[in-house]
């Protein structure tokens, strides 16, 4: 075969291959300009809807990667090549990535759980997976929190979600929980006295709900009083401090004695008969 027969069957073809890549190159400059069109008037949708930025972001980027996908396939059968092994195989490596990525894909959806519902935004201070502390950032695989002893901690989303979620920021106040331990000498009516009268007095003390003073419970020292101020969120700990100080000072100067606990036990008096011991043990407290 001498040049001019193959030019004569190599022009044709590649003619053909070159109107084939010209058209596959208009079909991907036209259908990107789709694409972004549409993830545009998608992004709009979403942000008249009001929409979590960062779900929006996710959203978009996970539908443009589908169709780009799609345009992929389609210029390949284009070009006459067999798309249907190729749809299969990418379904096949979806499934294997989605098997080996599952704890991944499990944060991712309650990354997304927790930004749609919100059980806590960022500032508040939670209580979740074990972790205490304020939410610094909520991101659609993990969340990051600062602990109460300035400790970043990130925290996998699946784990949060799947657990209990204590959100300390969500109510206008919060119960600081304390106990006072009185001797069984001390009238309990005067000591609930002076313990409102001077608790009401400590700084960022609410007065409405008014702090609670009243008998928790006894044991052998005595009656327990159960103290509970009420303060917002971002006093708790100065509340909670400063509350111990002042039941201190307000016992020692009502001059109240020191807590005792009493062991009863029986025993045997020096002429050998039975007999009652009581042993006392300072609690060093009130």
């Amino acid at each position: 075969m001498n040049v001019a027969e193959i030019s004569q069957v190599a022009l044709p073809l590649l003619t053909q291959f070159g109107l084939r890549v010209l058209g596959a190159i208009a079909l991907w400059i036209i259908a990107q300009w789709l694409i972004d069109f549409g993830l545009k008037l998608l992004r709009r949708a979403f942000r008249n809807k009001h929409i979590e930025p960062t779900l929006v972001n996710y959203i978009v980027n996970i539908v443009n990667v589908i169709l780009k996908i799609v345009l992929i396939v389609a210029i390949l059968g284009f070009f006459g090549i067999e798309t249907t092994s190729f749809a299969a195989l990418l379904a096949a490596a979806g499934i294997a990535i989605g098997a080996a990525w599952s704890g991944l894909l499990a944060n991712f959806a309650a990354g997304a759980f927790l930004i749609i519902f919100r059980p806590f935004m960022v500032g508040d201070t939670i209580q979740a997976a074990g972790v205490t502390g304020t939410v610094e950032e909520i991101g659609l695989f993990t969340t990051t929190i600062n602990t109460l002893d300035n400790v970043r901690t990130i925290i996998g989303n699946n784990k949060i979600f799947a657990d209990n979620i204590q959100n300390f920021s969500a109510n206008p106040y919060r119960r600081v929980d304390l106990q006072a331990q009185l001797h069984h000498a001390v009238d309990p009516a005067d000591a609930i006295g002076r313990l409102k009268e001077r608790i009401s007095q400590i700084p960022h003390v609410l007065n409405n709900p008014a702090p609670d003073v009243e008998i928790l419970e006894f044991n052998l020292a005595g009656p327990v009083l159960a103290v509970r101020p009420y303060c917002h969120n971002e006093n708790y700990w100065q509340v909670y401090f400063d509350t111990n100080k002042i039941i201190k000072e307000t016992f020692g100067q009502a001059g109240y004695p020191i807590p005792e606990q009493r062991y009863m036990f029986s025993g045997q008096s020096p002429d050998g008969t039975s007999a009652n011991v009581v042993q006392r043990t300072s609690l060093g407290k009130g």
